[in-house]
């Protein structure tokens, strides 16, 4: 399952346009992971193709690279991570927030884990695919080439305690 948020992003991001941030589980060896894809929607200012760029450019700002090489950034201090409480999430990077809904497998298995494994695309959510539709997020999240050039970057996942 996943579940998506968009946020245009202000600033001079225009050629970013709107993100999509789409939450799923997935079952490893050792148990669930908590995964997120983010990418734009090709919706910006100056269209698609710019689109890329934009989020090279937001990537680098944030300390991260589209090589599709993982990151191991749970150890890091600084405002990058998401928040999560029942119901609700917030992905934080420099340059960047985004608010999403979770499935309840996905807020169960980062509290387990402690981090959420992020996929941040520089290629653009396939046009005419409704974000959160689970076979476009399928295929998307299987393709080689957006895989190759996007950053990979395990967050800490924290939760918001009361009292």
């Amino acid at each position: 399952m996943s579940t998506t948020s968009t946020a245009a992003q202000p600033g001079d991001s225009a050629d970013l346009g709107s993100v999509a941030v789409m939450a799923w589980h997935g079952e490893a060896p050792d148990g669930g992971v908590p995964f997120l894809l983010a990418c734009s929607l090709g919706d910006g200012a100056s269209g698609p193709d710019a689109t890329a760029d934009a989020v090279r450019q937001l990537l680098r700002g944030a300390g991260l690279s589209p090589t599709g090489h993982l990151v191991d950034a749970t150890g890091e201090t600084g405002p990058s991570g998401v928040v999560f409480v029942p119901g609700a999430a917030s992905l934080a990077l420099p340059g960047f927030d985004a608010q999403f809904v979770p499935p309840p497998k996905w807020t169960d298995a980062a509290g387990e884990r402690g981090y959420v494994y992020i996929v941040f695309t520089t290629r653009p959510w396939p046009s005419g695919a409704e974000p959160g539709d689970l076979a476009t997020l399928a295929a998307f999240t299987s393709d080689r080439d957006a895989l190759r050039s996007a950053a990979h970057v395990l967050l800490p996942a924290r939760t918001l305690r009361t009292g």
